[in-house]
């Protein structure tokens, strides 16, 4: 019974006259909207869990948009969820909410994902947010530094300002162990928060945010160089998820997320300043200035082609059997996880069915990676790929083999 929900909801579809043409948003959404089922609607009220209660990150770039557009354009209303969303300061304390159940959709950077798979909570990944958001090693402008590799041999050891426990201190991890550098000897590692890492105290050879923190410090403090950066060691990735639950027993309202963060996704491409406005207005990125803010939002939103959302399994379970591996041998987390683990959480039949919708084509690997990229996902370091530091443009959208069908984005019609 429960399969033949879920075919139901997954094969519903905005029926049409014959020869009729399809109508989209000036975002490129199609129209009209598909509502959830008042059977739907009740299971989660009978759970407790109406409205849905979603959980973000304000400070996390690109993923703080999406969340912030769907709830400010009213995207999952349109499509009859009533949701309330709510910014946390970090993943472990979204994570808090998402164990005891009083959330029901979070997002997750990729290490405390892992957490939720190590404790077996009941998640499925339906979107990836903001993949390879910039982590970097800043350091002062006047710094002998000129690259990681310079660490080496350092008397005394260089002491390194970053966040233990994050994928920041993975990336670092990944690249001195690369590079031949070990902690303890040549360099020492020092917890520190983002903010303080910002204003790079004395005594501090470098430090090691994710953004939009380094953007701030080289673009608008210019106090700090970037030396090195994440993308060669780890391409990390943000989730979507929700409770397992909703996802057997609601597929319809799994279908709607999936298709409100797609339109958002679509919704920012085609108004980033008015994006950043509506971040702006939220109360934790208030300290954040217009341009980073606009910034960000054209580097994690607009920079890739939208199709950046599908959530490819077994290539994110690949790069994330490295973390897992690492954090086990750390006794970070207490099961050996693999690829499959990952793979096993996530759901990709929503994401599909919403490109169905749209007309797009399923990429065979996520779009940042070239067709003749030659690299293995699970063997860094990695030959070079697309991402905020080389990009020269943002991707161009739709490309030949992009497209399935007919597609409307900004009042311009574009053919398979």
């Amino acid at each position: 019974m429960r399969k033949q929900l879920l075919a139901a909801a997954l094969a519903l579809a905005a029926a049409l006259p014959a020869g009729a043409q399809q109508k989209f948003t000036d975002w490129g959404w199609p129209m009209p909207y598909e509502k959830v089922s008042d059977k739907s609607v009740q299971w989660l009220k009978d759970k407790g869990w109406w409205p849905v209660q979603v959980a973000y990150q304000a400070p996390w770039s690109g993923q703080n948009t999406v969340n912030i557009v769907m709830d400010r354009q009213g995207l999952l209303k349109a499509r009859g969820v009533e949701t309330h969303f709510q910014a946390f300061p970090s993943g472990p304390a979204i994570n808090e909410v998402i164990v005891s159940a009083r959330f029901q959709a979070g997002n997750g950077g990729n290490f405390p994902f892992t957490s939720l798979l190590d404790k077996k909570i009941p998640v499925k990944t339906i979107a990836i947010q903001s993949p390879n958001l910039l982590h970097a090693l800043v350091v002062p402008p006047d710094s002998p530094l000129k690259s990681v590799k310079d660490l080496k041999g350092s008397n005394p050891p260089a002491t390194i300002g970053i966040v233990t426990g994050s994928s920041a201190e993975f990336y670092f991890q990944m690249a001195l162990k690369v590079n031949g550098i070990e902690v303890g000897k040549d360099v020492i590692l020092k917890n520190m928060p983002p903010g303080e890492q910002m204003a790079l105290p004395k005594g501090i050879a470098g430090v090691v945010p994710w953004d939009p923190t380094p953007t701030m410090m080289v673009q608008e403090r210019k106090n700090g160089r970037i030396i090195d950066s994440i993308f060669p060691y780890n391409m990390y990735e943000g989730q979507f998820y929700l409770r397992a639950e909703i996802v057997e027993h609601a597929p319809d309202v799994a279908q709607a997320f999936s298709d409100a963060l797609a339109e958002a996704t679509l919704w920012i491409r085609r108004h980033p300043d008015k994006a950043a406005d509506l971040e702006s207005e939220v109360p934790q990125l208030k300290n954040f200035s217009k341009a980073i803010l606009l910034q960000q939002v054209k580097a994690y939103n607009n920079l890739y082609k939208p199709t950046y959302v599908f959530p490819h399994a077994q290539f994110w379970g690949e790069v994330n059997q490295t973390i897992f591996t690492w954090l086990h041998s750390q006794k970070r987390i207490t099961r050996a996880l693999t690829a499959k683990d990952f793979a096993d959480a996530v759901d990709d039949r929503f994401m599909r069915r919403t490109f169905d919708k749209l007309g797009w084509a399923v990429p065979a690997r996520p779009a940042f990676l070239s067709a003749d990229w030659k690299g293995d996902p699970g063997k860094p370091p990695f030959p070079e790929y697309l991402n905020a530091i080389n990009a020269k443009a943002p991707q161009a959208f739709p490309e030949k083999g992009d497209l399935v069908k007919p597609w409307s984005f900004a009042g311009k019609s574009y053919a398979p």
